[in-house]
């Protein structure tokens, strides 16, 4: 039985698979957009809306447990001064995913995750 057993593996092993989704949170937020798989969207959606809501309490330990995830220190800055007070007002809910269909050479199935305007 798979009870409370959140997330999906992504067929990697751990380290390479946190690796990966860190880097993309990091690259989604910078750019506020991002084209990936489906699967991947999903991941690194849960992701973000976690360090949005981080970035939305302000303080010390919320900005350190942001740290410890984004990759990038002017993304930090960017989460903190502009894309949290953003939502301030937003009980969640911050991202939006549109379906683009299959990838040409293997079929996946793509996906835009954008902040929500």
């Amino acid at each position: 039985m798979r009870h409370r057993v959140a997330g999906n593996k992504l067929s990697r092993p751990t380290a390479h698979r946190m690796s990966m989704l860190r880097t993309a949170v990091t690259d989604f937020l910078r750019n506020e957009s991002i084209r990936t798989t489906e699967a991947k969207a999903r991941e690194v959606r849960r992701m973000a809306e976690k360090v949005i809501t981080r970035g939305k309490g302000g303080t010390l330990h919320d900005r350190r447990m942001a740290a410890a995830l984004l990759r990038d220190r002017k993304v930090l800055r960017k989460l903190f001064d502009d894309i949290a007070p953003r939502y301030e007002s937003r009980p969640g809910g911050y991202t939006r995913m549109v379906k683009l269909g299959p990838r040409k050479g293997d079929a996946a199935p793509m996906a835009i995750l954008e902040l929500m305007p």
